[in-house]
């Protein structure tokens, strides 16, 4: 008698559904007049709160501890930051008969943002790969993605972002990188705390991003952007991501194959080479596209689901593949992170 085989079941994540959740909310109860004003300026603040948190979170220490594994390091960020970029502008000849010039703006800013922290080392670790290397390839990306993904957005991006110029720069330095400094800069004192509250500071970090999403959604249903992306352009959307997402995932297994990385590395590699943060683009898509930003973060919003569920079911199978058990874990050391 065969024993049924057990349904695998894909991470649905609570906190997609909340984000979900207010994008509902703003169809059907845009903030608008006064409310809108005090949206927008809430929202503002809360942007400036999470990167003050982001860099006060953020062990520097941690992720220069990392550099001995400098190649390791380094193909995550070519992957996150150059091979990314490039796919995204190839993705330029689906406009317009697939993608909207609007939406591909959204799906071209996706491959801009830094690679995830937290998933990136739970999958990795999930899947028996080299943990310690996957917390400072994603510490190095969240820090140069501070840097390297609004410069990015200005030169690929250009006017089609929502205007960009040396003002937009200035902003973004006042309100993302000011905040992050003054938060790397205090750690030292407010570090312990943050980490003895760690659940508090998780809420407050998710509850700004569900307002930040709130408020951008309501100035996008006030300007018609649900009449800008029918189904078909969703589905097209969600098509193009598939693909996207595919091709990162082979290309971060196998090229990292092909450079001699070890099973355990190149577990690393692929979880933290071919994810996109949400944290840290949604916010940095208010401040880039002002009042496009809805339609910006809607394609990263997607992918970030896509990869959630899609890594999901690769890390599972990776934990039981015969060289799990006979191939030790990396520690830090020569050689490692």
């Amino acid at each position: 008698m065969t024993r049924p085989r057990r349904r695998l079941r894909l991470p649905v994540d609570p906190y997609i559904l909340a984000l979900l959740g207010m994008v509902v909310l703003a169809t059907l109860l845009p903030a608008l007049g006064v409310a809108a004003e005090a949206a927008s300026g809430a929202s503002t603040v809360v942007v400036g709160l999470l990167f003050f948190l982001y860099g006060a979170k953020l062990s520097t220490r941690e992720a220069l501890d990392g550099v001995r594994h400098w190649r390791l390091h380094t193909t995550v960020l070519a992957c996150t930051f150059v091979v990314f970029p490039l796919l995204g502008l190839a993705a330029r000849g689906l406009v317009p008969w697939l993608l909207t010039p609007a939406l591909y703006s959204g799906f071209l800013f996706l491959c801009l943002v830094p690679s995830t922290i937290q998933s990136s080392i739970a999958f990795t670790s999930m899947a028996k790969g080299n943990v310690p290397a996957a917390i400072c390839a994603g510490s190095f990306s969240s820090l140069l993605g501070m840097v390297l993904t609004p410069l990015l957005a200005v030169v690929l991006l250009g006017s089609s972002g929502g205007g960009f110029s040396a003002g937009s720069a200035l902003k973004i330095a006042l309100q993302l990188l000011a905040p992050f400094l003054a938060g790397q800069l205090l750690r030292r004192w407010i570090g312990g705390f943050l980490a003895r509250h760690r659940r508090i500071i998780g809420f407050v970090d998710r509850g700004s991003i569900l307002l930040v999403v709130y408020t951008a959604f309501s100035q996008g249903v006030v300007a018609g952007i649900w009449q800008q992306v029918t189904w078909p352009r969703l589905l097209a959307l969600l098509a193009a991501e598939a693909v996207l997402l595919a091709v990162m995932l082979s290309l971060t297994w196998y090229g990292a194959a092909r450079m001699g990385f070890g099973r355990a590395d190149r577990i690393a590699i692929q979880f933290a080479g071919s994810k996109k943060s949400l944290a840290a683009g949604l916010p940095m898509a208010t401040v880039l596209f002002a009042s496009n930003a809805s339609l910006a973060v809607l394609p990263l919003m997607l992918f970030h689901q896509m990869q959630l569920m899609v890594c999901a079911v690769i890390a599972k199978r990776r934990s039981r593949d015969p060289e799990a058990a006979a191939e030790p874990v990396p520690v830090a050391g020569p050689g490692g992170a």
